[in-house]
């Protein structure tokens, strides 16, 4: 079933997705990228210390495998904060979102499957604490439908980065189910399978909620009139 907040985007959502082209849909996805590459810092130092700090407890037979799950943290730290972002409403709060999701990996790290979805696997644990806390501190929640998003961060005020401010704020507009899902796979690179993982949810709805947020997001910003090639 279609969920009600899906539907204030788009009126007929369904025919304005299937009328992207694969250019314009490209296009968008460049742009969701390269506004996150901006968005975030590579790898914040307080996040990679307390990494290293843990590492440096470990003895044993298991300390050289432990020591490269440590390493891969760190490597998956810019995808994990993107994440945080996303969902909280300042950079504060996504960096001790992602400081909790680092200890709960760290305490669960046994938990991991290898060869499973490191990214994914974090992402689950990232999203499942963001929720938990609002369960826990609903007078205290901020808009987590995405109207206070925009004040997320600041982009640098050049010239050529206006046009990406542009994507953010209006990106902050899509219902929260929307966002996420359209992050996850078009931002975070993500199969729907995984995204679908993370969330919780079919496959198939991960498909719709991508098809309308990139639908809308195209027509909010005005890719889906990119002048197409003569006949």
């Amino acid at each position: 079933m279609t969920e009600p907040k899906d539907m204030l985007c788009l009126a007929d959502p369904a025919a304005h997705a299937a009328a992207l082209t694969a250019s314009v849909r490209d296009h968008l996805g460049a742009q969701l990228r390269e506004t996150y590459a901006l968005l975030i810092e590579e790898r914040p130092a307080h996040l990679v210390a307390l990494i290293e700090r843990l590492t440096t407890l470990l003895d044993g037979q298991d300390a050289a495998s432990e020591a490269r799950f440590g390493q891969d943290l760190i490597e998956v730290l810019p995808a994990l904060r993107a994440f945080a972002l996303s969902l909280a409403v300042s950079p504060a709060r996504a960096d001790d979102l992602v400081q909790e999701t680092l200890l709960k990996a760290w305490a669960n790290r046994n938990r991991f499957q290898p060869g499973t979805n490191f990214t994914a696997w974090l992402f689950t644990i990232l999203r499942n604490q963001f929720y938990s806390e609002i369960r826990k501190h609903r007078r205290e929640v901020e808009d987590v439908d995405g109207a206070a998003a925009s004040a997320l961060v600041c982009l640098p005020d050049q010239v050529d980065h206006i046009a990406l401010q542009n994507v953010w704020a209006t990106m902050a507009k899509l219902p929260a189910a929307q966002r996420e899902a359209l992050i996850l796979v078009g931002a975070q690179g993500l199969t729907y399978e995984a995204a679908a993982a993370v969330i919780g949810c079919q496959t198939g709805t991960v498909k719709s909620r991508v098809s309308r947020a990139r639908a809308w997001l195209a027509e909010a910003l005005g890719l889906d009139r990119i002048e197409q090639p003569s006949v």
